[in-house]
Order: structure tokens, then C-alpha cells, then sequence
């Protein structure tokens, strides 16, 4: 067989999504977690949104699935940090997660960003990727939402 190597220097939007498709159906032959996700209704989505007139000023965007709550992306404007907000935003997030079927958390973020904040509402490091980007770390963190054989009670932060 005679084989073709070619070497792009840009972004092939194509090309990705053929990748991504064969690289779902290879798990969805290997992982009946991934397969089973993929079917409707298995995500269950959390978007909490703060608004000033009409304005969005932020909130969070998280998923529910395999047991588990991921935080995707959650900010608020400068002015409102510092205020309570994201305590309340991640205190309801997390409610809302327990009574979807999540044990756990799962959040990714930079230690320029809110790993502090995580960590004080009991978030703990799991993974650190240092130097990315040059001069930072990239962390992934987790927490137990609910605490073994007592059903859904949630972890005391």
C-alpha cells in the first residue's frame, strides 16, 4: 500500500472533525460510558446566569454525566468578585448536580484564575501541568459531593 504524509501548517476544520469522529468511534467501541453519553438526554446541562438590565455580567455553564458535575467556564465582571456571588453560584451548581445524580465535581483551571477560590470550597488538586502557559500551572481539581454510603448528602465545605 502506498501512503500519502502531508503536512498542514494551518487550521484544517475538516480534516479535525474527521479525527473527533473516529476517535468517538473508537470509544464508543471500547467504553459503553462513552457510547451511552453520546444518546440523548444522558448530559444534562446547568447554566446559572447573573444579569444586570438585561446585560449578562456572568455565571457558569456546567455538565452532569457518568456521576459527575464538570465545570466548563464560570466568570463574573470584575466589579461584582469578591461579593458572594461565586460562592452561591458554585454552592447552587453543585445542589442542582446532587439532585441530577453527581458524586462528584471535576473543574479545570489556571493558577492565575480561581484555583485558590476552588480550594477554599474544597476543591482539591488532582493533576498540575507546570509552565503552561510559560510562567503558570494548569490544574485539574476535583471534590466529593456526596459522602459514601450515606446517599445524597452533600459534603461539608
Amino acid at each position: 500500500m502506498d501512503y500519502n504524509v502531508e503536512v498542514l501548517l494551518e487550521n484544517n476544520e475538516e480534516f479535525a472533525g474527521y479525527l473527533k469522529n473516529r476517535i468517538k468511534e473508537f470509544n464508543n467501541i471500547h467504553s459503553a460510558h462513552h457510547k451511552n453519553v453520546r444518546k440523548a438526554g444522558s448530559t444534562q446541562y446547568i447554566n446559572i446566569i447573573v444579569s444586570q438590565n438585561s446585560d449578562w455580567v456572568g455565571g457558569i455553564s456546567a455538565d452532569v454525566y457518568w456521576g459527575w458535575l464538570e465545570i466548563n467556564d464560570f466568570w463574573f465582571n470584575e466589579e461584582l468578585r469578591g461579593r458572594g456571588f461565586g460562592k452561591t453560584l458554585l454552592q447552587k451548581t453543585e445542589e442542582i448536580a446532587i439532585d441530577k445524580g453527581a458524586q462528584k465535581s471535576l473543574l479545570t483551571t489556571f493558577d492565575f484564575q480561581a484555583r485558590n477560590f476552588y480550594t477554599k470550597y474544597g476543591y482539591e488538586v488532582v493533576g498540575e501541568i507546570k509552565d503552561y502557559p510559560p510562567g503558570s500551572s494548569y490544574f485539574t481539581m476535583v471534590k466529593t459531593l456526596v459522602k459514601e454510603g450515606t446517599g445524597w448528602q452533600k459534603k461539608n465545605t
